[in-house]
């Protein structure tokens, strides 16, 4: 059920089905609003209109307006415009029961996929029909998976609950009970499990591995009838469901649930201070801004014609035979007997030309630019033409940077949108990203140690360890170029800083040298691991912690490697091993951050710059405060 975090894995299911009953539609134009919403205008049958909100990582849903547009298109909606914008949407399916949504379009002769991810931070996706990356929203680096340009979108094969045999290959491996194998084994979440086992009339705290899987695959596949068939959607305060399983007193019912979506999540104030406010602006700056606005137009102008003079020339041959055959043609027939005759035609080259202008003695040919060309003139008269193009433009530009210099315009202080940092799974661990966007945890104690490793780690990561008494387990989640940043991670929270070192030795190795299991008579307490095999080592690791203030794209406070976090931040500090205590290092850094900030931003900063936040990356021990900079 969704909550104020986001859609579930059921509401997506609910959602496809709804969307699918509205097929076909067609892609109209494409919004983005900020750094992680955007908006779909898609036309239907008999004129029918609708508007898709996608909020990454939270909500894709229909709504009745949207919130009002940048004046200026962001670079990812012209994206998405450019590919998508007049095609037709053959599919709309969601991936097993993950918060995946897939719509399959069709442009022309070619398919594109655009996905919208609705866990974690969220992202959406532009693929080719073979899931191959054309574009994301946002760019990322996982340990299995990389979402960047030309890389293969990976999804999952296996989903629980698509067969009675998946189903039971699942339960039986599971070694926790019923609801919690439903609820995250088979992504169902904790209220939808209880459900399903109380329809399926098995105790939801029986070990998984001795349910019925007929009883509970019956029990699923009827509710999910019920969530592409029968919905019933309702709101509380705390939720809102496609199919209403509690039937409290104190909630509301829908129509349809994107009526019920759109009433749980309303327009924030922000979003709706922006509708109903139009900027003002002086009449200088109104002035400045049309004349930049001209000069773009320009610019945009110039470069386009001079793609076709390129284009020209790159066809020389092609338009060279094809300006003499059209003059010795137009000298025997009319125009439309030669429109009549090439449109009937077959070649290659006469499909190549597009429109007839028998008025000018023209036609209109398509080289991968749309170029006009005059019959009755040679290559060279033709290209003369775009030239002439280019340096009337080259002039307009040249003299609306000469007015420029006489507008002089005041430069405004704009309120900075404060966007908090999303709660990640890791952010209760140690945490920080490297330079090149992999994930890096470590334990607080003995207990997130024993977690990460047993939990956490997988194959392909690496487990790493400062080699002294009481240290984090750091586990990099995928491969990294930079395991300096990892190793001074790794060194600077260990037992080397509460003992006042400046420098430590950090080793590396893969998963399976790691193990609980102890040689005869010796003992492994807890947190604490067996390493056997041969290590990659990294000696005399200095120590020292960044702790800084993030507020681009989101804000929130960061530590680790002051390598890392010094670009990412407005202001940083540097600590390295000293005589201060973590509190009174904690409210003096506190301070510093807040220094460098305005009391606007420190109100809206309230929930996000504290004490708690800055100390949850000082390290165990005493420090200094060696350095305070701004990013």
């Amino acid at each position: 059920m969704a909550s104020e975090q986001g859609m579930s894995g059921i509401d997506v299911k609910a959602m496809t089905s709804e969307l699918c009953e509205k097929l076909p539609l067609w892609i109209d134009k494409v919004y983005q609003f900020d750094s992680r919403t955007l908006g779909i205008r898609l036309n239907g049958e008999n004129k029918a209109r609708h508007l898709l909100l996608i909020e990454s990582g939270r909500r894709t849903h229909l709504v009745k307006e949207f919130p009002a547009p940048p004046k200026n298109p962001p670079q990812y909606a012209m994206l998405l415009r450019k590919y998508l914008s007049g095609g037709k949407v053959l599919a709309i399916h969601q991936h097993g029961l993950e918060r995946i949504l897939i719509f399959d379009i069709g442009k022309g002769a070619t398919v594109y996929r655009l996905i919208i991810e609705l866990f974690d931070e969220g992202n959406v996706i532009l693929t080719n029909e073979e899931y191959k990356i054309v574009k994301p929203l946002r760019h990322h680096r996982f340990k299995e998976r990389e979402i960047v340009p030309n890389a293969i979108y990976q999804l999952t094969t296996v989903d629980p609950t698509a067969s009675l045999e998946n189903l039971t290959a699942v339960l039986k491996n599971e070694d926790r009970d019923l609801v919690r194998a439903l609820a995250m084994g088979c992504m169902l979440g904790g209220a939808y499990a209880e459900y399903i086992c109380q329809k399926a009339g098995q105790e939801k705290t029986m070990p998984a591995a001795s349910a019925d899987p007929v009883l509970l695959f019956t029990a699923v596949q009827e509710f999910f009838d019920q969530v592409l068939h029968a919905r019933t959607p309702v709101i509380s305060a705390k939720h809102c469901e496609s199919v209403d399983i509690r039937g409290g007193k104190d909630q509301q019912t829908f129509q349809c649930f994107s009526d019920a979506l759109e009433a749980f999540y309303p327009l924030t104030k922000k979003e709706t201070a922006t509708k109903a406010a139009k900027p003002k602006f002086s009449k200088e700056e109104r002035i400045r801004k049309y004349q930049e606005s001209a000069i773009k137009k320009f610019d945009e102008k110039v470069s386009k014609t001079e793609e076709i003079v390129a284009a020209i020339y790159e066809n020389y041959q092609f338009i060279s035979n094809l300006i003499t055959s059209l003059d010795a043609a137009s000298r025997q027939l009319s125009w439309q007997e030669i429109e009549r005759h090439l449109k009937g035609a077959t070649s290659a080259d006469a499909k190549k030309i597009t429109a007839f202008y028998p008025d000018e003695a023209a036609v209109e040919i398509d080289i991968g630019k749309r170029v006009k060309i005059y019959v009755h003139e040679g290559i060279e008269q033709n290209a003369g033409r775009y030239y002439d193009v280019i340096k009337k433009f080259r002039k307009k530009k040249t003299g609306a940077l000469a007015a420029m210099k006489n507008v002089v315009v005041k430069k405004k202080v704009t309120r900075r949108d404060i966007i908090p940092l999303k709660k990640l799974w890791y952010h209760r661990f140690r945490w920080f990203i490297t330079s090149d966007g992999t994930v890096v945890l470590g334990g607080r104690d003995a207990s997130q140690n024993e977690e990460l490793v047993k939990k956490y780690m997988a194959g392909g990561d690496l487990f790493v360890h400062a080699d002294v008494h009481g240290a984090s387990v750091v586990i990099v989640k995928g491969k990294t170029e930079h395991m300096d940043e990892v190793a001074q991670f790794a060194a600077s929270y260990s037992g080397a800083w509460r003992s006042g070192h400046f420098s430590a030795d950090v080793f590396s190795v893969l998963p399976p040298q790691v193990s609980k299991t102890p040689e005869s008579g010796e003992f492994v307490s807890r947190g604490s691991f067996i390493v056997r095999g041969e290590r990659t080592w990294y000696r005399n690791v200095p120590l020292s912690v960044g702790i800084g203030l993030m507020l681009e794209p989101n804000a929130a406070v960061i530590g680790g490697p002051p390598s890392v976090i010094k670009g990412k931040c407005k202001a940083y500090n540097e600590l390295r091993p000293g005589q201060f205590e973590p509190n009174d290092i904690a409210k003096k850094m506190l301070r510093l951050l807040k220094s460098k900030i305005s009391e606007e931003e420190e109100k809206a900063l309230k929930g996000i710059l504290n004490t708690d936040t800055v100390a949850a990356f000082v390290p165990p021990g005493g420090s200094d405060i060696v350095g305070q900079h701004e990013g």
